[in-house]
């Protein structure tokens, strides 16, 4: 007998047929002989729904009381899944994510989990029930309900796994599992049997929306096996692990992210710390910085250009206004309808021409670079958000096709 996590997402659970349907999957993998806990997302969109009646109220509602308000959507989901897996004759229990012992930092609409205590779930299952959590929540040693940000129930699911010390993790998707890109925009693309960590960490955080980044991250780290497979489909899926086997890809992957706002700070001092004080005040504020670009410095003064996540620009900006005396700064610009286009791939580590191949690609659509960033595995630009579909499919056809 094995222990299984299975996560599902709001697609998975959005009405009655769903619910039954992710419910007979769960009955299935508990008659195989395996203990089951399972993460639901909130249904279908619940969670926008939840979010534009509080922008009925305010156009600026606190963090804390937009958790407590998103918190109820998987609550939601997580009664009326175990309804329906007790209506086929299975025993469950469904539990929040403080019952659960998801504990978290104060850092409100994306906390981060400091803890986990399994002691209930542990619990429930030694009394022989499918245990159904709610993902993307906890609680705060203030004992506030709290979120953990976009894509929290992959990360939730993952470290139920890790602290359950489970057998596999299963994501249930509405696609098939990992593709070279977006099968919905890129037809041609092609489904992956095996991906390893570091590549589907750079592809979700370069915008693969399958997975949620930190879910990786927290899978790399404590190794857990995971599997995106789909919940309408019942066909293998794709293993995110350690290693693979080699498949002769050079890269395994295009990604896009049109959540970015380009952000530019003019004349700043060229001078030693200058980058370490404009970044520690971001970091202050939880805000991601990624592609950063600095211009060669002219008559002591540099301009330094970085993306941030778009929900983030107004936050950063007001950070960097609030302290201009402390790195001298002048003008700060925000750029928004911008998109990062990026290939991954640890193929590339020991292949040349790959940096030329993806833009003689671009050329060839007359798609203008603005920036661009590279590590040992990923190549990402910033281009025209307009031009971001028309990339991808290039890019695709250059080196998968």
């Amino acid at each position: 007998m094995g222990l299984i996590v299975q996560k599902f997402g709001g697609s998975s659970v959005r009405d009655r047929d769903r619910i039954f349907n992710v419910a007979r999957i769960v009955r299935n993998t508990r008659n195989a002989g395996n203990d089951v806990v399972v993460v639901v997302s909130a249904q279908g969109d619940t969670t926008d729904d939840l979010i534009a009646k509080a922008a009925e109220i305010s156009c600026n509602p606190s963090h804390r009381e937009m958790d407590m308000l998103l918190a109820a959507g998987e609550e939601i989901s997580i009664s009326l899944l175990a309804m329906a897996l007790q209506e086929l004759g299975v025993s469950s229990v469904s539990l929040t994510g403080w019952q659960a012992g998801f504990n978290t930092d104060r850092a409100y609409s994306k906390a981060r989990i400091k803890r986990l205590n399994t002691e209930r779930v542990e619990s429930e299952l030694a009394r022989n029930r499918v245990v159904v959590v709610a993902g993307f929540q906890g609680l705060n040693r203030s004992d506030d309900i709290t979120t953990l940000g976009r894509g929290g129930s992959d990360t939730s699911a993952v470290a139920l796994a890790a602290a359950l010390h489970a057998d596999r993790c299963q994501i249930f998707t509405d696609v098939e599992g990992v593709y070279t890109a977006d099968p919905r925009k890129i037809p041609k693309a092609t489904k992956l049997k095996e991906i390893t960590f570091d590549e589907m960490l750079e592809l979700a955080s370069l915008g693969a929306q399958v997975l949620n980044n930190r879910s990786v991250e927290l899978a790399k780290k404590y190794n857990v096996e995971l599997e995106v497979i789909s919940s309408i489909n019942p066909v293998p899926g794709t293993v995110v692990k350690e290693e693979t086997k080699v498949e002769g890809m050079l890269i395994k992957g295009v990604a896009k992210d049109t959540d970015i706002a380009v952000l530019t700070i003019r004349d700043v001092p060229d001078v030693p710390g200058m980058s370490f004080k404009i970044f520690s005040l971001l970091a202050q504020k939880n805000i991601n910085v990624d592609i950063i670009l600095q211009t060669t410095g002219r008559d002591g003064k540099k301009d330094m250009s970085f993306t941030v996540p778009l929900g983030d620009a107004e936050s950063a900006v007001a950070a960097l206004q609030s302290a201009t005396s402390r790195f001298g700064g002048g003008e700060i610009i925000v750029n928004k309808g911008f998109a990062k286009v990026s290939i991954v791939g640890a193929g590339m580590q020991s292949h040349s021409g790959v940096a030329s191949t993806m833009f003689e690609a671009l050329f060839n659509q007359n798609i203008n670079i603005h920036m661009i960033s590279t590590s040992e595995i990923k190549i990402s630009v910033v281009i025209d958000e307009q031009d971001a579909d028309k990339a991808v499919a290039a890019i695709h056809d250059a080196f998968i096709n």
